[in-house]
Formats: structure tokens, sequence, C-alpha cells
């Protein structure tokens, strides 16, 4: 299906040490945009990318699936203009416009060469400003979510991946699939992609990053010219919080040759003190690859897995800790118990001090992040800002890894880490 996303989870584990030097600008337009912006003439290119609170937490159970059709059909057409005439005029000027959706936004890139910066913003405005929402594009695309959703319900990955959201939020927006399903897609209309664009397209709940080959009296216009004339609502509401549901052991049979574990809950938003002590801690418990705790137990001493991991992914609301693997259909009792011994042993004594080292050492020293191009400072920044981040984040970056301790872990994981809670999904049982 053409849906793309950015992967929170990747940007929660992976960030790593930057070099002091990269210089953030940063204002609010007249029409309440969050704006940051870096001045980089390294080479003659613009990056823009947008994000609104327009993520599918917007959906309801009922209209799941409305918040990323929204987001697929705004590059299909706007201002009268059909999409392969719209993706022409990008290409004819060596444009790049794209798209990303996930629970929390709704974003929108663009990169351009700086000397034809004012036709592309122009195009780019229009896809912001003038959604069409054609009424035969909206049928064809509804067949290929359908065909994609109906495959997805074949896949063990997805079935348990969908199931788990589903246990561990309940009735709250994060447990609707993303991309909806085919009931609830059946009977969304235009009108209801119109009036989700009108109430959740908000200049005021929108970020705007800029990177590239300007300076900083053009930024300033063009982040005007984007966000002027958006929809604006200062007493829009922002997600609901997430209450905490009763843990629930599902098990789903399903003729794969092997079983896949999901299990854990809600624990952290975005923001959270706690998070670089989690972040650390993770990486030793689980999110450390070959190196860590859970690879050490449950793949190195039993070989029940090839790979077993785990991580936390903070949203603007609970995000949630997990805890995967794929084993034989026979051995996930096993692996489960040792799971579940092995997060309770890190809870209640923490790492040791060699782990917590060789966990900074790797961390700082093994993922460096090199600001070599637009497009990865742009990624950075783009989450920066929409989760309203300090602008020095990156540049100290290591110095809060450093100042993690085992106390520190212990402290953080007894506080936020309640195994009680946690829910259990296994999909591939006899």
């Amino acid at each position: 299906m053409y849906i793309r996303k950015i992967l929170f989870a990747v940007l929660f584990l992976i960030v790593g040490t930057v070099s002091a030097g990269v210089k953030i600008e940063n204002w609010i337009t007249a029409d309440g945009a969050k704006v940051y912006f870096v001045e980089n003439h390294n080479l003659p290119m613009i990056d823009i990318s947008v994000s609104f609170k327009a993520g599918s937490a917007r959906d309801s159970l009922k209209n799941s699936g409305t918040a990323s059709f929204t987001n697929h059909l705004m590059l299909l057409g706007s201002g009268g203009i059909d999409e392969v005439s719209l993706a022409n005029q990008f290409t004819d000027i060596g444009a790049q416009l794209d798209s990303s959706f996930d629970r929390d936004k709704s974003s929108f890139s663009l990169r351009t060469l700086s000397e034809k910066k004012d036709i592309a913003i122009k195009l780019f405005n229009q896809v912001l400003h003038k959604p069409d929402f054609n009424e035969n594009v909206i049928t064809r695309e509804k067949k290929r979510y359908y065909a994609s959703i109906r495959q997805g319900e074949t896949e063990p990955s997805s079935i348990a991946s969908k199931a788990f959201m589903k246990a561990i939020y309940g009735n709250h927006p994060y447990a609707s699939p993303e991309s909806g399903t085919v009931s609830t897609l059946e009977s969304i209309k235009r009108s209801d992609l119109k009036s989700f664009y009108s109430n959740y397209y908000l200049s005021n709940h929108l970020s705007i990053v800029i990177v590239g080959d300007v300076d900083l009296n053009a930024a300033k216009e063009i982040a005007e010219k984007i966000s002027l004339g958006l929809p604006n609502n200062p007493k829009a509401s922002f997600y609901p919080e997430v209450q905490i549901t009763e843990p629930q052991e599902i098990k789903i049979s399903h003729p794969s040759t092997q079983a896949h574990l999901y299990y854990g809950g809600p624990v952290v938003k975005r923001g959270d003190p706690d998070f670089f002590p989690l972040y650390v801690g993770n990486y030793i418990l689980g999110g450390g690859g070959f190196v860590s705790r859970l690879t050490g137990e449950v793949r190195e001493k039993k070989g029940l897995v090839y790979s077993v991991y785990s991580y936390f992914m903070p949203m603007l609301e609970l995000g949630p800790f997990q805890v995967g693997l794929q084993t034989k259909k026979d051995q996930i009792d096993e692996a489960l118990a040792l799971v579940k011994k092995t997060v309770k042993d890190f809870i209640q004594n923490g790492p040791t001090e060699k782990e917590l080292q060789a966990a900074k050492s790797n961390m700082i020293g093994g993922f460096p992040l090199r600001l070599d191009s637009n497009k990865k400072i742009i990624e950075y920044i783009s989450m920066m800002a929409f989760y309203n981040y300090p602008l020095d984040y990156l540049d100290t970056f290591a110095d809060q890894v450093n100042a993690v301790t085992v106390q520190k872990i212990k402290a953080a994981f007894q506080k936020r880490v309640d195994m009680n809670k946690f829910s259990t999904v296994i999909v591939g049982i006899e």
C-alpha cells in the first residue's frame, strides 16, 4: 500500500552523537506554526518538512483509516490539478514531494534546488492548502487500501502487531490500525476527508522545518507562506490521555511455521524526564542487538530464537515498551517465561557497571550521527520540532547518555516499567 511512515522507534533507538555547530533558529509564525531553521549553503538545495497533529490518534474506532487516507489523498491532486500533472510539475523542476504518517502526526516534505524554490514552494503550498479529494481517486485508492489490509490479515506479524496495540490500548485511538479496516474505509466519504482536513490540518498545530541554501529572512518568508491560510483553531483539542487497560493474554492460531510473540504495555511519553535512563537501560536489556541481555539469555544460552528485541516507542501520549521475538511453536512458552524472568531481573537489579560502560561506549562511539546532508539533519530536527525538544538536544545527547548511572536506570525502570500491567500476544499457536 502506498503509505509511508516515519518510524519513531528507529529515531529513538539509533540517535547518536553529533558534533556541536548545528545552529538552529526557531520562531512562531503569525498563524501560530512553530518553525525550526538551519542555514546550510554546502549544496544548492532546500529541504522543507511540515508536520501536523493529524495522525491516526485523531480517528475513532468507528472511522479508523480516515487520518491515513487524508494524508495519502493529499498527494493525489490539488487545486484542480490531477495527480499526474501535479507529479510532472514537481519532476520538471527536479523537486521531490513525499509524505509520511503515523499515530501522532501527518507529515509532508519537499526537496528542491534553491534556484527553483519559488515555484517548488508554490506547488508545495497548493498540496497543503488545496487538496481535491477527487471522488474517482478516492474510489481507486480505497481498492488499493483494501488489498493491502487483506494481505496484512494473512501475515502473522501484522496480525500480532494489531492485536498487541488493541490489547494494550483498549478504546484509545492508539489501538486502531493506522490504515483502518475494510469496513471502516468503506464508510469514509469525500466529505469526511474534507472535514478531517479542516479540523486537524491546523496552522497552530503545525511544525515547519527548513534546512539548506536559504538565509534567515527568506526562511521566515517561506514559513509564513506555508502557514498563512491554513485552517486555525486555538481551541482544538490534543490527543486523549492513555488509560492503562487490564493486562491480557491473547493467543491466535495461524498456520505459520513459527510463533510470533509481543509482550509489553504503555510506558513513556516524549519528553519524559526518565527518557535517557530508560533509553540507555533498554540498550542493555534488549535494544543493543547481539550484546543485549535478552539476546544473551534467550538466544545464546537457550538457543530459542535467532533474534529478540525490546524497545520504548515514546509518543505524544504514553507509547509502548515492547519485547518481540519469533520461535518454534513448541518453544513459545519457554521463551516467554525466560523473557519475563530477564525483564523482571533487570527491573529489580539494573545493569552491571561493566554493561553500562560498554553500552555508553557503543551508543556514543558506535552510532555517530553524521549531519552531512540536509536530509539527515531534517529528519532529526523534524522530530525535535514536532515533539518540542530543546534546541540543544543533539549537541547535548552524548552528555545526557554519559550522565546515566546504574542507579538512575534502576530507578527509572522500577518507576515506569510495571510488568503487572503488561499484555501478551502470541500468533502462530496450533
